[in-house]
């Protein structure tokens, strides 16, 4: 246990106060361990030795050369000092310059006649070469062969580039590392031997010394490959504990039940299940009638019809005498599918055929075989949310514990310790980036027994996150989009550039509507006293903010008014956003989806669930506010019919800038997978990876989840097989130390429920 204490040695013992509480406050870095895995973003090269007269510009370099003169000159009156000196290598001159207080110590040492070697960035000034600010050092070495020999090593040596803070520069940083870098001797190495010598890895130890002190970059890459292995490794191990775990729970198995809601629910659909839907619902359906809880994610690009999938699974349980929740993240979310399943279900959905009388701690009656929750011909479809009045509450939690609700559909409502069940067979949990692991487990402990678990998401997960951020769960996709959608045109609208294109643009959402369609107007803010408070404290608090985010994002509130007053005038326009009482909310929806409304102006609370068949258009405002994911969400909302969908994204943003150019991705592609790679391109790697996800995010410092997609699936399969052949880790306790330095204490407590 000796060689874990040196790691968990507090930095404040070995830097002093002042450093250390800079690196905890700006850096989250608190001990020795921290400091030694807070590893170089990049490195610089001083660059080889150079002819002055073959300098190339703009590059960092690395000179051996004679002082030929050196003069200091003012300006400002005087209030200035600049320190200018001349370089010769016999066959060409350069320049150095010093400015200010760097004018003293670079006078007194650089001596005509002196020889040096300088390293920097060419410039020019003047018409002139030049290097500002020079690092340099003295050779004060009498042999030619040596001083030769020393240019040869300095001009090689990488430099360390942190990952560092207004408070600390990457210099410091890096001398704090000289300070704790002997510690590294000690580290505590996760790999079992047999992996490591048969990937031919170099040691933890000698990883640590070259990714911080590298002579070559073959010392960094020889780093890099084994400390990325090291993280995704001990991260598939922990996912492939819970799994492992998950496999020797018990559950109830939910088998095939004939001739009864399913069925019915089946022979009443007016359409043809795709075959992605029919693959998808038999990978769910074998889990559901194993006797160990199902795991599984769903994730399906927008409008492949996850709702159908999962409401057919939701009935396989209750023909098996189970009910079913679908925990949702929004009201309107629950509400929206609340009304599409009690839709789609019809008459099966009414509360009649029931068995009140049977006992609760009945699962069957005897005489004819029916359980609560469910008949040959219906099932009670119950909605649970916060802000439902107290007799419908009340009303809603009794179905939910006498078992009468087959379907339960609810926000974190669901999650409150005074619901209870009568016997929860599934959770199905709705775009479950939005909820943080420990409420999907509040919502599992329901259950009697575990109940299975179906995660959904519209939003594209590439192969290597899902296997990262979900990595506990089996994956379905469902990428075939039903029959009879209609294709979305996309298209950029640049407001301050061709401010006639956004006239065009409302010209085109009223030949929509003047068609007989509808359409939504998308903005980033409500505008309402809360929204503007906030507006106003964010302002205080961001001074650096350029110029083309000082402007407020366009608010729903403003916007309707406008559009209201002006082009859309004599439409019927109305809003929906967060902030509205859940009651208003509700019957703007049903209007709208209703028809009686003709264009709603709304926040992202229509980003998913969403079903309009008749909404055609879509305008998003400040569209560059917005991620690309989260773009190609809202855009799916039109287009749902079997008329051809529209969508204009809006934007002021420069049309070289990084926002334009992500615009333009979404405009030029409708594949969700396409985009959600474009999108984790562009954004961190703790954004990908989400604050729900707080464990993984804060354990991954050189494996990248977007790229490393060979190491991950690799490390996912020795993961697995030294899980199913140690799973208490009993012969690797290095690596069970791993686990718990690697993985914050949250994430490894939800790594270690069942």
């Amino acid at each position: 246990m000796e060689r874990v204490s040196a790691f968990d040695e507090p930095l404040k013992k070995l830097l002093g106060g002042p450093t250390a509480k800079v690196m905890a406050d700006h850096l989250d870095l608190h001990t020795v361990g921290d400091l030694l895995h807070h590893y170089p973003r990049r490195y610089e090269e001083r660059g080889r030795l150079t002819a002055l007269t073959d300098l190339p510009l703009d590059e960092h370099v690395t000179v051996v050369a004679q002082v030929a003169d050196a003069r200091v000159m003012t300006f400002n009156g005087g209030r200035g000092r600049r320190l200018e000196v001349t370089l010769t290598d016999g066959s060409g001159r350069l320049q150095l310059v010093f400015f200010g207080h760097g004018v003293h110590k670079p006078h007194k040492e650089l001596l005509p006649g002196r020889r040096a070697m300088f390293a920097g960035k060419v410039s020019v000034f003047n018409r002139k070469l030049q290097l500002a600010h020079p690092t340099y050092q003295l050779l004060d070495v009498r042999d030619e062969d040596e001083a030769t020999e020393a240019a040869d090593a300095f001009a090689g040596q990488l430099l360390p580039i942190y990952p560092a803070c207004k408070q600390l520069d990457s210099w410091r940083i890096a001398k704090a590392v000289d300070t704790v870098l002997p510690s590294a001797g000690e580290a505590v190495d996760p790999l079992p031997p047999s992996l490591r010598e048969g990937r031919g890895f170099v040691s933890l130890p000698e990883a640590l010394l070259k990714i911080h002190r590298p002579h070559t970059k073959a010392d960094v890459a020889a780093a890099r490959e084994r400390l990325k292995w090291d993280e995704a490794f001990v991260l598939q191990v922990a996912l492939a504990r819970r799994r492992h775990s998950d496999t020797e729970l018990p559950a109830a198995a939910r088998g095939p039940v004939p001739g009864r809601l399913l069925d019915a629910f089946d022979a009443r659909l007016p359409f043809t299940l795709t075959e992605g839907q029919r693959t998808v619902t038999d990978e769910i359906f074998r889990d559901l009638a194993t006797e160990h809880p199902m795991h599984r994610l769903l994730q399906g690009e927008v409008g492949s019809g996850k709702t159908l999938v999962a409401l057919r699974a939701m009935l396989r349980v209750v023909d098996a005498g189970g009910q079913t929740a679908l925990l949702a993240p929004t009201e309107v979310l629950a509400q929206q599918h609340h009304r599409s399943i009690t839709e789609m279900m019809g008459e099966l959905a009414e509360n009649w055929g029931l068995w009140r009388e049977a006992p609760l701690d009945a699962g069957r009656r005897p005489d004819d075989g029916r359980a609560p929750g469910g008949s040959g011909r219906g099932t009670k479809v119950v909605l649970l949310t916060g802000s439902m009045g107290t007799a419908a509450r009340r009303q809603a939690l009794l179905d939910l514990v006498t078992g009468e609700a087959g379907i339960v559909i609810g926000t974190h409502a669901l999650i409150e310790d005074k619901v209870k069940f009568h016997d929860l067979g599934l959770v199905v949990v709705d775009e479950q980036h939005r909820f943080g692991v420990e409420q999907r487990d509040a919502l599992r402990s329901k259950g009697k027994q575990q109940p299975h678990l179906l995660v959904m998401t519209a939003t594209p997960i590439p192969r290597t996150v899902a296997m990262t951020v979900f990595g506990d769960l089996e994956t379905s996709v469902l990428d075939q989009l039903p029959a009879g959608r209609s294709p979305i045109a996309s298209h950029v609208v640049p407001a301050k550039d061709k401010p006639h294109f956004l006239d065009r643009a409302w010209e085109r959402v009223r030949e929509e509507v003047e068609g007989g369609h509808q359409a939504y107007v998308v903005c980033p803010r409500i505008g309402d006293d809360t929204d503007e408070a906030a507006e106003k404290k964010g302002k205080k608090g961001d001074a650096a903010a350029d110029d083309a985010e000082k402007r407020p994002p366009l608010a729903v509130l403003e916007i309707a008014a406008q559009l209201a007053r002006g082009p859309l005038a004599g439409l019927r326009v109305e809003v929906l956003h967060g902030r509205m009482p859940p009651d208003e909310k509700d019957d703007v929806m049903r209007r709208f989806a209703a028809g009686r409304v003709d264009v709603l102006v709304a926040t992202t609370v229509i980003e998913v669930g969403v079903n309009v068949p008749n909404a055609t258009a879509m305008v998003i405002m400040d569209a560059d506010r917005f991620g690309v994911s989260q773009l190609h969400q809202l855009r799916g909302r039109v287009g749902r019919g079997s008329a051809p969908g529209l969508c204009l994204l809006v934007s002021e943003a420069h049309e070289a800038s990084p926002a334009r150019a992500r615009l333009s991705a979404v405009a030029a592609t409708l594949d969700g997978f396409e985009l959600s790679r474009i999108d984790l391109e562009q954004r961190r790697e703790g954004d990908v990876l989400g604050q729900a996800q707080s464990g993984v995010r804060s354990s991954l410092r050189v494996l990248s989840v977007i790229d490393d997609e060979e190491v991950i699936a690799a490390a996912r399969e020795e993961a697995v097989r030294i899980v199913a052949a140690d799973p208490a880790l009993e012969r690797l306790p290095e690596l069970r130390t791993a686990l718990d330095a690697l993985l914050d204490k949250d994430r490894e407590e939800y790594l270690d429920k069942g």
